[in-house]
């Protein structure tokens, strides 16, 4: 037989896992919902963006200066000035070719177009 203390000890052990299992239960879909991007993500698409940075820079055909670029879950948003519409498709396709890149969307402008 149980005496009150051991009883007691049950009891709090049991209010104590529900309190958790009730916390767990409510937390997870708000952290699921927050936000559309995982640290993770964050993490890949800052390293997609350096990628394409550099693969702009090493090439002489870009004026990779005067080119923004934005990556969102894989998709790179390029912006910013070129000289000609080839410097615009020879940067599209520098950034298409990185790795992680899912997509590419340009919003350079041709002077002059």
């Amino acid at each position: 037989m149980m005496n009150q203390r051991e009883g007691e000890g049950v009891m709090t052990r049991s209010c104590r896992y529900l309190a958790c299992l009730l916390a767990i239960v409510l937390v997870l879909p708000l952290v699921a919902a927050c936000g559309a991007q995982t640290i993770g993500g964050a993490i890949d698409d800052a390293t997609i963006t350096a990628r394409v940075k550099t693969a702009l820079l090493n090439d002489p055909q870009v004026g990779a200066t005067k080119i923004n670029i934005d990556t969102s879950n894989g998709v790179v948003t390029m912006s910013g000035v070129v000289k000609s519409k080839a410097e615009e498709t020879r940067a599209i396709q520098l950034a298409r070719q990185v790795n992680g890149v899912r997509d590419v969307k340009s919003a350079l402008q041709v002077p002059g177009s």
